[in-house]
């Protein structure tokens, strides 16, 4: 039987380096193949980024990016491309403007799903409810380790789609996928939902290993080391280099 390779989740930051150069960086990902692109409100106390993506963010930060920024920036990926948009951000952004105020604007934006690691189903200042008012795939971030008690209040949510963590940790730093990762990966398929996997995912081999336990592999600090290494055009570095985890 065929297995069904990994789909590409290519993370990138709004704003970052300038809104220009993400809108390169951006189009270089969805070339390269990117089935999906999870962009990152960059916020100032961030709680799971490693170094390279809290670096980035705080640039944009600095350059004056705004959430309105963000909103504007996601109307026009899905004017221009047909993937699917996550907005990727922490909950302290959606708290300040109101959950459901928050969704209006994902919705009208042309955002498919929110990924909102701190705000879990059963703290999540009513994210969950307005998302799904919304049509909106409020995505539930997990780890290795997750209780058997918070699976059931995951498969009781039924969402579309569940993030989990390939370990335990920040972003960035290697992960090696051995046969423990593989059996929680397939707990967590048991629910139901579309598994993105994260967290230091920079390899096509590492693709290949998660065909078949995961729908999907969240892919960002390499694509920042891409772009911090890259000696000639964005687009094209961005481009070969999410085709390369695919190839």
């Amino acid at each position: 039987m065929t297995t069904t390779p990994t789909k590409l989740m290519a993370h990138m930051i709004a704003g970052f380096p300038d809104v220009d150069t993400a809108r390169k960086i951006a189009r270089g990902l969805v070339h390269g193949g990117a089935h999906y692109l999870e962009v990152q409100f960059p916020f100032s106390d961030p709680s799971s980024d490693g170094p390279l993506i809290e670096k980035a963010s705080q640039a944009a930060l600095d350059r004056g990016f705004k959430v309105a920024d963000g909103f504007a920036f996601m109307k026009e990926l899905a004017r221009d491309y047909d993937v699917p948009l996550f907005i990727m951000t922490y909950g302290s952004l959606v708290y300040a403007r109101g959950a459901a105020a928050f969704c209006d604007q994902a919705r009208d934006a042309g955002v498919t799903g929110l990924i909102i690691p701190d705000l879990p189903p059963d703290y999540s200042e009513g994210l969950f409810d307005e998302g799904r008012k919304r049509g909106l795939a409020i995505t539930p971030v997990i780890a290795p380790g997750i209780s058997d008690a918070r699976l059931e209040i995951l498969r009781a949510l039924r969402p579309e789609y569940i993030y989990t963590a390939l370990r335990l940790g920040i972003t960035g730093s290697a992960t090696h996928l051995d046969d423990a990762t593989i059996a929680y990966l397939e707990k967590v398929k048991s629910i139901g939902a579309k598994i993105i996997a994260g967290f230091g995912v920079r390899s096509a081999e590492m693709m290949r290993l998660l065909a078949g336990h995961a729908d999907a592999a969240a892919v960002g600090s390499y694509f920042l080391e891409v772009y911090n290494n890259a000696k000639g055009d964005i687009e094209t570095a961005l481009r070969d280099a999410a085709a390369g985890l695919l190839a």
